[in-house]
């Protein structure tokens, strides 16, 4: 049990604030010794006991140097710092402004067309930057407050450009993914191929939701009245193409790349690396300063990423030793009903519950580890799980009280935007992507992935 104890504690500190990958480390350490005292006991003596058990829950160690290394020369990981370098680069290109403006202009005349270009220029960033933060400001900044403007249903506004923004998580290329292939060891092309038809699927469901509602209430999403200055339909289309190809070519040379073999996801993120700073040039906003900012700011982000995976190394190391992980196996097989269906349900219920607290990051490096092995004996495929588990955390950035496009879009609205309209703007947002999310549990072949 003390392992199931280590979990909780670690719960608690989390929530009371302590930094992620301190907590792991320092909650490892403090149970790794427990664990060492406990096995050696106080036959000896009580003094003797706690040295002897203190020289064996820190060997338990020894082999953390090892893991560490293991860690750095994985070739799978090196793909998180370029792709967060290329998303970075293309927000600072002025991309969400140029194609918010174009979409804007395309589908304004429709009722809920302004929602609908966010959810597209949102699935358009997904595929081009990945970066969450990035998306709801920018889009907070650009379309909120034409939605404002024309009386849009303010949850319906804030639940649309939060949910947008988190298209990013499960829409290749996606770090969430990436984490989660080498958590899996599964091949990142795989996962990057599997989640194109959820992702576009979620697309659509949003979009379909924005059009029920705006037809049902006009004055929830009215349309935008046609403006002459913009020019004809047709010049409209064009510049809109004009802001959408230099962006979807970055993402053809990307993802294209990868589904086709030619290059693996490592590879391809150096090449939107290289794009990335193309289209900055093309945009007229490249300079060095952009780009040592844009370093500087992937290397805070991936430090992040990595002292969490060594923080929750050290984590799943004395899991194991002190037998948790058998403990949660013998639980989880013997869930009734159907052991896979039963043990889905269980696991997707457990993680979107958790993402209410924690972040994705320590969900893929904590919980992921300890359900791979059982998910594995029971034969579910990886990638199907893998895809399972990604649209389960993008749950977790909308999901009050701790989702983070709650707090990243809080920061850009006007005062007049409260938070209670953001939280009851995600809410229908969240129940499509429950239901998008049971769907694939109950027919991944509708979406092409195999159980």
């Amino acid at each position: 049990m003390i392992g199931i104890i280590m979990f909780f504690a670690s719960l608690a500190m989390l929530l009371y604030g302590f930094p992620v990958a301190f907590t792991f480390a320092a909650v490892s350490l403090l149970f790794g010794v427990i664990a060492g005292i406990v096995e050696v006991g106080f036959d000896d003596g009580v003094w003797q006991g706690l040295v002897d058990g203190l020289d064996e829950g820190l060997g338990l160690f020894d082999f953390m140097p090892y893991r560490i290394m293991s860690i750095m020369q994985n070739t799978i990981l090196m793909a998180v710092p370029m792709f967060i370098f290329m998303g970075i680069i293309l927000q600072k290109t002025g991309l969400a402004e140029k194609l918010l403006e174009s979409m804007g202009f395309l589908f304004g005349e429709v009722r809920g067309g302004v929602a609908i270009s966010t959810v597209l220029v949102g699935t358009l960033l997904a595929a081009s930057t990945g970066v969450v933060g990035a998306s709801v400001v920018a889009m907070g900044v650009i379309s909120l407050p034409v939605m404002m403007k024309y009386k849009y249903n303010l949850p319906l506004a804030t639940g649309t450009i939060c949910a947008s923004g988190t298209l990013g998580q499960i829409i290749p290329p996606s770090i969430v993914l990436i984490i989660l292939g080498d958590v899996f060891q599964v091949p990142v092309g795989d996962l990057f191929a599997a989640a194109v038809w959820p992702g576009l699927f979620l697309v659509g469901a949003y979009i379909l939701f924005i059009l029920i509602v705006s037809y049902f209430k006009k004055d929830m999403a009215p349309s935008i009245p046609k403006d002459p200055s913009r020019g004809s339909k047709s010049k409209q289309v064009i510049s809109a193409l004009i802001a959408i190809i230099p962006s979807l070519t970055l993402i053809i040379l990307v993802l294209g790349s990868i589904f086709a073999g030619v290059a693996t996801p490592t590879e391809s993120s150096a090449v939107g690396c290289i794009g990335a700073i193309l289209l900055a040039v093309l945009y007229k906003s490249f300079s060095i300063n952009m780009v040592k900012e844009a370093a500087f700011e992937s290397v805070k982000v991936t430090s992040m990423v990595f002292g969490i995976l060594i923080g929750a190394t050290a984590f799943s190391m004395v899991f194991t030793y002190t037998g948790g992980d058998e403990i949660v196996e013998h639980f989880m097989t013997n869930l009734p009903g159907d052991e896979k269906i039963a043990f889905i349900l269980f696991t997707m219920l457990a993680i979107f519950i958790l993402g209410f607290f924690i972040d994705f990051v320590e969900i893929s490096y904590i919980i992921v580890p300890i359900l791979v092995p059982i998910a594995d004996a029971l034969g579910i495929s990886p990638v199907w799980f893998a895809i399972l588990i990604a649209m389960n955390l993008q749950t977790s950035f909308l999901t009050p009280p701790f989702g983070f496009s709650l707090f990243y879009l809080k920061g850009v609205v006007p005062p007049n935007v409260r938070t209670i309209d953001i939280y009851k703007g995600v809410l229908p947002f969240i129940f499509i992507q429950v239901a998008v999310l049971l769907t694939l549990v109950f027919f991944p072949e509708f979406f092409g992935i195999t159980q």
